[in-house]
């Protein structure tokens, strides 16, 4: 009779058991909260094939001008909502984020399932990787998704962070952001014009190291707003470099790179829009008038102050400074992406450079859209290291860094049966 080797199946389970071990699992930035409150948050997302800015939109539920505007696009181009956006194109997407089960995420994305769609195909694919087979199928537990019927509706829950809209005490919009495996900790960072330490510190991580999959909470510096709480836009913050549309569309705001001072104006859209006229005065909302006097410069200004039962507020100021300011600055557009060069995808990311005032020598200035050249976000070309669970001490408002699994359950056990497979024929 042949003996036995019981040493196989033992040393089967040690190679699976280091294979297992091995595999980086990716982690998520959770900030755990206990109130009702929502705030907005952006998701970075990679566009997984060429579609149309309303279909880009539809897979998120969100505005589509105001998507445009997140991502300083011109939306005064013809049919700008029908733009077909390349593949690979990297998008912030506007979200509102809330409160559930004591930590904070999105609920407001829903899917309608497609041939072919599978769990790991609608969260790697189709959004991309900010959401992982396993929570989706949480997020549905009260539907059968052993089988995907064509047009069932899923709720897709997606990552946010808040943190009090603040960063080391300054405004700040929280992104996203799904780690490629080309990315570094100081090429996110530089990307985003922030630093390896804010990352780590907001992250919970108790090292710099990152891991393809991972998904941190990425602060991005802001100017916030200072309307009355009864105004339906209180709380309006607005990344470093973009724009948001505010007032039922009629109302456009910039932040520009570097500034901390939100700057309104009239939006370009043809919408019926209440008065955007400074009581008492010949001022438009975003005019701004400066006159040399022996005691200084005289400034007047019309800025607006919120949205409230239908009428945009405005204020006009008149103040008293040393010198006359230039022209008031706004955020650089772009025209609607038509491609994505892919020397472009892998470079370094160039850090951000200032965006050049407006020409104009009127008295009055109006807000004038500058345009500039399309670009395409990029990262950096340095391997990732091993992820190390973070410490919840280093992190703002409690985040902690937690494991998720990104990768179709049913890969995971093909790849161990593969390996299964190998050893036997050896």
């Amino acid at each position: 009779m042949k003996k036995k080797n019981p040493e196989k199946p033992l040393f089967l389970f040690l190679i699976l058991a280091s294979s297992l071990a091995s595999m980086a699992t990716a982690k998520s930035t959770i900030e755990p909260c206990s109130t009702k409150d929502t705030c907005n948050s952006l998701l970075g997302y990679t566009l997984y094939t060429d579609l149309k800015v309303t279909e880009v939109a539809s897979l998120f539920q969100v505005d589509p001008v105001s998507m445009l505007l997140s991502n300083s696009i011109d939306i005064s181009y013809p049919d700008v909502e029908n733009h077909l956006l390349p593949a690979k194109l990297f998008l912030k997407i506007p979200i509102t984020c809330s409160c559930v089960d004591g930590i904070r995420k999105s609920l407001t994305t829903h899917y309608k399932t497609r041939t072919s769609d599978t769990l790991g195909s609608i969260a790697d694919s189709v959004y991309g990787g900010l959401v992982s087979p396993e929570q989706i199928q949480v997020a549905n537990s009260d539907t059968d998704l052993s089988v995907l019927d064509v047009g069932t509706k899923l709720v897709i829950p997606l990552p946010c962070a808040c943190f009090n809209g603040t960063d080391d005490s300054l405004p700040a919009l929280y992104l996203s952001y799904v780690v490629r495996g080309i990315d570094t900790m100081a090429g996110i960072a530089k990307r985003f014009s922030t630093s390896v330490s804010d990352l780590t510190n907001v992250n919970a991580m108790g090292a710099p190291d990152i891991n393809p999959g991972d998904i941190l909470a990425v602060p991005l510096l802001a100017c916030s707003s200072n309307f009355p709480k009864y105004a339906t836009d209180y709380g309006l913050i607005i990344p470093n470099g973009s724009y948001a549309l505010t007032a039922g569309h009629c109302v456009q705001c910039s932040c520009v790179l570097g500034s901390r001072s939100m700057y309104c104006e009239p939006a370009s859209l043809a919408v019926s829009c209440s008065s955007m006229r400074c009581r008492n005065s010949n001022f438009m909302l975003g005019n701004i008038s400066s006159r040399e006097s022996s005691s200084g410069c005289k400034l007047t200004t019309c800025s607006y102050n919120g949205f409230v039962s239908g009428t945009i507020l405005t204020t006009l100021s008149m103040s008293l400074q040393p010198r006359c300011p230039g022209p008031q600055q706004l955020a650089p557009l772009i025209a609607p992406p038509d491609n994505v060069p892919k020397e472009l995808m892998y470079l370094p990311s160039p850090s951000p450079s200032p965006s050049p005032p407006p020409d104009s020598d009127d008295d009055v200035v109006g807000g004038g859209i500058i345009t500039a050249p399309a670009a395409s976000p990029r990262g950096l070309t340095v391997p990732s290291s091993s992820s190390i669970p973070g410490n919840p001490a280093n992190g703002p408002g409690g985040s902690i860094s937690v494991a998720s699994c990104p990768s179709s359950y049913y890969s995971f056990i093909a790849f161990l049966i593969s390996i299964a497979s190998c050893f036997f024929v050896v």
